[in-house]
């Protein structure tokens, strides 16, 4: 376990079925030295590291139909799809609050990716680093393209953490963790595509340029990391748990009964999958 990382994929409202597998963790008290995520990934480990058992149910279900949680008024009014604020200020501080203290005093490091705008190149935050701004930075990894804002950090312009590392294997493999439990928010099979949103890529980002080139080129970055993972995971190198069957969740989902059947789905999986885990861990 002391040389085993945690690997969280984002995936917007589809990270509902890593929130399902990080409960059951949580109830075996199973926690990794090494937690990287990026976008929703990021989010859900967050409250995985507090220890705050059905925090991301609540907050991630229960809130979903609320306004300021996600929707095309928040778009109208405030140019993003996610209620930012909401998210990132009044849940955690407020309504559903986040245990800053337990987060900050757990031994384990927590990666959280992030993509810088100038360069276009990956940029990544440890809570040991920077954990009084950990809000922040899981911000700026959440900030999906054309629907939430850059974020300003540290001197840099920041976005979603997955355009350039949707699934930070390799960063985990280049911090020591050579074997890693991978968390997938899409089914078996799935491939992405290129995405005609890509067109308008330089328009928006006209002033990050670097942005609109990683948008067009997403589907190959992704798909080569799928390639790299079904080696590893031959190898015996990483440890997958995917969704076992398609639930038809996006990544704007607001329907809580598709988001709760997701949760559930990652907490069945996982619980599936656990004696074979443990056999692989040990």
């Amino acid at each position: 376990m002391k040389t085993t990382g945690l690997v969280l994929e984002g995936g917007g409202m589809r990270g509902l079925y890593t929130a399902g597998v990080l409960e059951f963790f949580l109830e075996q008290k199973l926690l990794f030295p090494y937690v990287i995520g990026v976008s929703a990934g990021a989010c859900m480990g967050a409250s995985y590291l507090s220890r705050q058992k059905g925090r991301n149910k609540e907050v991630n279900v229960g809130l979903a139909g609320d306004h300021r949680f996600i929707s095309f008024r928040n778009l109208l009014f405030k140019r993003q799809l996610f209620g930012m604020d909401f998210l990132f200020d009044e849940i955690p501080n407020k309504i559903v609050p986040f245990d800053h203290q337990t987060f900050r005093t757990g031994s384990e490091q927590f990666v959280i990716g992030t993509t810088d705008c100038e360069t276009g190149k990956p940029i990544y935050y440890n809570k040991h680093n920077n954990g009084e701004d950990i809000l922040t930075i899981i911000r700026a990894s959440s900030s999906l393209p054309f629907v939430a804002p850059a974020v300003s950090y540290g001197g840099k312009t920041l976005l979603d953490g997955g355009i350039i590392d949707p699934i930070p294997i390799r960063k985990a493999q280049s911090d020591g963790f050579k074997k890693n439990v991978v968390i997938m928010t899409k089914a078996e099979d799935f491939r992405r595509q290129p995405t005609k949103a890509a067109m308008f890529a330089k328009f928006i980002y006209r002033k990050h340029p670097k942005i609109a080139e990683l948008l067009e080129k997403r589907h190959l970055v992704y798909n080569d990391t799928l390639a790299l993972l079904e080696e590893q995971e031959n190898a015996g190198e990483v440890f997958v748990i995917k969704p076992s069957i398609e639930v038809p969740v996006s990544r704007i989902e607001r329907n809580q009964a598709r988001l709760l059947a997701l949760y559930e789905l990652g907490y069945e999986d996982a619980k599936k999958q656990y004696s074979k885990l443990l056999s692989w861990l040990s």
